[in-house]
């Protein structure tokens, strides 16, 4: 059986060490702000996560790139030369063309490598969504299975992570089409808070409203345990955009509810962060359905 890599790319918000220790390839995506470029790499080495959300505090907005099919293409290209099978797995269709520009490279290869499995996958997932996607598909490939079987469990098992999230600052939403101006000023006004999720097509989408932001953070628990599967032994992530303490009360209900031991808390990265903005609080786990 040949070997196999694991692509995704840097949407996905995991932390460096943590994708490094999974064996995975991962592609940056591209962001500006304040007038200069950077790559969001894992690991912040352009810009770090407080330098970027300091910029946000201060009023200026992040501008996002997706991954080129050049970009993906030629890195597929560098694990195909190896010998190896490619499992890609991208970033939501329904946020960004990264999906596409992977699938069009892909598709240009296969012709050059004919005896190579390369497949790739729409997580339709987002933030540390995507990344605990790729983390439980690796958590496959590290038990030994093949391309294929991990392939299949990864067009299963998209439809079952779960991403529920709430923002502190309406108005990167509004800029962001996802929701009115008029909603965003009246919600700032008597401090309402959005309490989204991800649905099955990989886009945003607004569930239910809460009053004040302790009120929504405590939302994103209740859908956990409305929702998942196996809360206490399962691995749960949070992502948030510079409000480290927020995430920590969210991590700590959950453990206080639902018994679960294994949560990691990394930051949304830029180019997520671009369009939430700071306040940001994600929590991802795997449920019976999105």
């Amino acid at each position: 059986m040949r070997d196999f890599v694991i692509l995704t790319d840097s949407s996905c918000d995991l932390p460096a060490d943590m994708a490094e220790e999974l064996e995975l390839e991962v592609l940056p995506l591209s962001f500006s702000i304040g007038g200069q470029d950077y790559h969001n790499w894992l690991d912040g080495r352009e810009i770090s996560f407080p330098d970027f959300f300091a910029k946000v505090r201060a009023g200026e907005m992040g501008v996002t790139s997706a991954v080129s099919v050049g970009t993906a293409e030629s890195k597929m290209h560098e694990i195909l030369e190896q010998g190896k099978d490619l499992l890609c797995l991208s970033f939501s269709s329904g946020l960004s063309t990264t999906y596409q520009s992977a699938a069009i490279a892909a598709e240009d290869l296969r012709g050059e490598y004919p005896d190579a499995k390369i497949y790739v996958v729409d997580s339709l997932c987002a933030s540390l969504g995507q990344g605990l996607f790729v983390y439980l598909c690796a958590q496959q490939k590290k038990a030994g299975k093949s391309i294929d079987e991990v392939f299949a469990y990864a067009e299963d098992m998209k439809y079952h992570i779960c991403h529920w999230f709430t923002v502190d600052d309406l108005n990167h939403l509004k800029r962001g089409g996802r929701i009115s101006a008029a909603t965003a000023l009246f919600g700032t006004m008597l401090s309402i808070k959005p309490v989204m999720h991800m649905d099955n097509e990989g886009h945003l989408i607004p569930v239910s409203k809460a009053r004040g932001r302790k009120a929504a953070l405590m939302a994103l628990v209740d859908q956990m345990e409305r929702l998942s599967i196996d809360p206490a032994g399962q691995t749960v992530f949070i992502c948030q955009g510079d409000c480290y303490d927020d995430a920590k009360l969210v991590a700590d209900e959950v453990t206080r509810r639902l018994g679960t031991k294994d949560i990691h808390i990394n930051y949304v990265g830029p180019v997520i962060g671009s369009h939430t903005g700071c306040g940001v609080v994600s929590l991802f786990f795997v449920g019976r359905e999105r």
